[in-house]
């Protein structure tokens, strides 16, 4: 019943900017810390960001500096904004999270979301 739901991908041009969202529901009591991957085609997937439930942030030096994960708790929701975009981080974008769900209040699982295409290209 818990889900994450990614929006905000797309088609942009080098050096353009793009912002995801991500947002949980379900029956969830806690998120703990939320992250970004990204996978391209025939390339493993990369950890891009995480930010923990108080704010701490971690980012792959691939986008140190470009890239800002934060988070909205009131909204169950995670942020990528992404600015001066390279055809490199052309990639599927995942969600994750870990969550206390109500129906098992005692342990963490950890979710994904479908994932949404970011084409960078002139």
């Amino acid at each position: 019943q818990v889900q994450l739901v990614e929006s905000g991908g797309g088609l942009v041009q080098p050096g353009g900017s793009l912002r995801l969202s991500c947002a949980a529901s379900g029956s969830i009591f806690r998120i703990n810390t939320m992250a970004w991957y990204r996978q391209a085609p025939g390339k493993e997937r990369e950890l891009v960001a995480t930010i923990t439930r108080d704010g701490i942030t971690n980012y792959a030096v691939s986008v140190k500096g470009r890239f800002a994960i934060s988070r909205d708790n009131a909204k169950n929701t995670v942020y990528l904004q992404m600015n001066g975009l390279i055809p490199d981080d052309t990639a599927v974008y995942y969600c994750n999270a870990g969550i206390v769900g109500r129906s098992n209040p005692l342990r963490s699982y950890e979710f994904w979301g479908q994932g949404t295409q970011v084409t960078v290209s002139s």
